[in-house]
């Protein structure tokens, strides 16, 4: 046998074969952005189907997680409720203490009745949680927000032994439009327009804004 001879060709079981990639490690879970995704997906829920209609399962499938996170990071339905479905006084709103009151009511005229909170499937959250008063401790949260922070700012720019009522009577002129418009569904109101509506509201809150005992 010729000691030249070609011997036997490597089979493909002999060439070098890539290393196999290794397997990603699973991610690790960011808190801030779970917690974010609950309350976004929660606002929503609520929004659309009130407290009662609304399923922890639900708010986590929206968010893609599992409903244990729900409780790990509020607690609790209820406490996440509170967090989600918040109606704080916008931050300039009350900034200047010299502030007419009819420049407050037009804010609060544009923001409760007629911008489109998409974040609440549209709704200001007061009227959010109108749509669960039922429930007391949604009753208590909207009765703090209402009374406590938006008839507040009213109280302060009134004078006359009944500034409490008539700011009452303001918060009660401007939620019962966002309910006529937004839970009702009233025609006239559900047609007109910020720009129609803020002059005739404007004459109401001058008369409530007068003084009569300061005035006799």
């Amino acid at each position: 046998m010729d000691a030249t001879a070609p011997g036997p060709r490597p089979g493909p079981q002999s060439q070098s074969q890539p290393e196999p990639e290794p397997e990603p490690r699973p991610r690790r879970r960011d808190r801030a952005a779970t917690r974010a995704a609950l309350l976004d997906a929660a606002r929503l829920r609520f929004g659309r189907h009130g407290y009662d209609g609304t399923g922890v399962r639900d708010i986590a499938a929206d968010a893609g997680v599992d409903p244990a996170l729900v409780f790990r990071y509020f607690g609790s339905k209820e406490r996440l409720y509170a967090e989600a479905v918040r109606a704080e006084v916008p931050a300039g709103l009350a900034a200047d203490r010299r502030r007419p009151l009819e420049a407050i009511t037009a804010d609060l005229l544009h923001d409760v009745v007629f911008a489109d909170w998409s974040a609440y499937d549209g709704e200001h959250p007061l009227l959010v949680m109108l749509r669960s008063s039922g429930r007391d401790h949604v009753r208590e949260q909207l009765r703090t927000r209402v009374c406590e922070d938006y008839l507040g700012e009213f109280t302060r720019r009134l004078e006359g032994p009944d500034a409490h009522l008539r700011a009452e009577l303001l918060g009660a002129l401007l939620l019962g439009m966002g309910v006529m418009r937004s839970l009702v569904g009233s025609p006239a109101l559900g047609e007109a327009s910020f720009g129609q509506a803020r002059p005739l509201v404007d004459r109401v809150v001058a008369a409530l804004a007068r003084n009569e005992e300061g005035d006799r």
